[in-house]
């Protein structure tokens, strides 16, 4: 199965970036199957049921959230109302929604998606993403009851994300981080078969400061005062992501590769 996962979309120049390049990279890689990142696709913070429904019109088979999840109140209904919008499993229990869902791609194949939130650094505790994640993974075994399972890791440190990617080694086809916005270069197949990226980027403008106009982020560095609103980056956008193959029979990765599209970064296609 050829799946794609594109980080953080970020702001209105994301969005339209996903709506225009994406119906095509579906056809010219041959996708099976979808996943967009867009908790910062709406004025750079939460995502509208409206602009959710752009993505989704655009071929993303799975919108994942994170801990801006419900900063657009209409979001709080419109999840309970659209099984493709996931919000991290271990958020609050009493949030709306789900954190993992079982979807059908091409050929009537089943993919799992989850998502977890992670504790090191965030503004605040949420539960334990590792015991969070390992009874879903179990609950749907690879080469079982589905073909393919995908771990949206949506934290700040690195190292808990590679902890958690070794934590879910063999259990998932691919595990990938979310939430920083800077792509990190250590796309691999783990030893039990689990592709791994620690962050997919975003798919925003980066002549920024992650996917935010420049002149407001410096200058609360240099002061230590705000002065404006951040404002998302409305430049030339780069889709930033992974690919990866997967074995149908087993579930596990064949091949994996960090994807740029456009902008300032754009690479080699897969």
């Amino acid at each position: 199965m050829r799946i794609l996962f594109l980080g953080d979309v970020m702001g209105r120049a994301g969005r339209a970036a996903v709506a225009e390049r994406l119906p095509k990279l579906r056809v010219e890689w041959g996708l099976d199957f979808v996943v967009v990142n867009g908790e910062n696709a709406s004025a750079g913070a939460g995502l509208t049921g409206e602009h959710a429904r752009l993505m989704l019109e655009a071929g993303a088979d799975c919108l994942t959230l994170g801990d801006h999840a419900f900063d657009q109140k209409d979001m709080l209904s419109f999840i309970e109302g659209e099984p493709r919008i996931l919000r991290p499993l271990n958020f609050s229990k009493v949030a709306p929604g789900r954190g993992h869902r079982v979807f059908t791609a091409t050929q009537g194949r089943k993919v799992l998606v989850a998502q977890v939130l992670g504790q090191v650094f965030m503004k605040r505790p949420f539960d334990d993403p590792f015991s969070a994640i390992e009874g879903v993974l179990k609950a749907h075994p690879l080469g079982g009851v589905v073909q393919a399972a995908v771990v949206d890791v949506h934290a700040e440190a690195t190292s808990e994300k590679m902890g958690l990617g070794h934590w879910c080694d063999g259990q998932a086809s691919l595990v990938v981080g979310t939430h920083t916005h800077v792509p990190t270069g250590d796309a691999q197949i783990l030893p039990r078969g689990t592709a791994y990226l620690t962050d997919a980027g975003m798919c925003g403008d980066y002549d920024s400061v992650i996917g935010m106009e420049k002149l407001e982020p410096i200058r609360r560095f240099v002061t230590g005062m705000a002065k404006a609103r951040f404002e998302p980056a409305a430049g030339p956008v780069t889709l930033s992501g992974v690919f990866v193959e997967t074995d149908d029979r087993t579930g596990q990765a064949l091949r994996v590769r960090m994807i740029r599209v456009g902008g300032r970064l754009e690479e080699a296609l897969p």
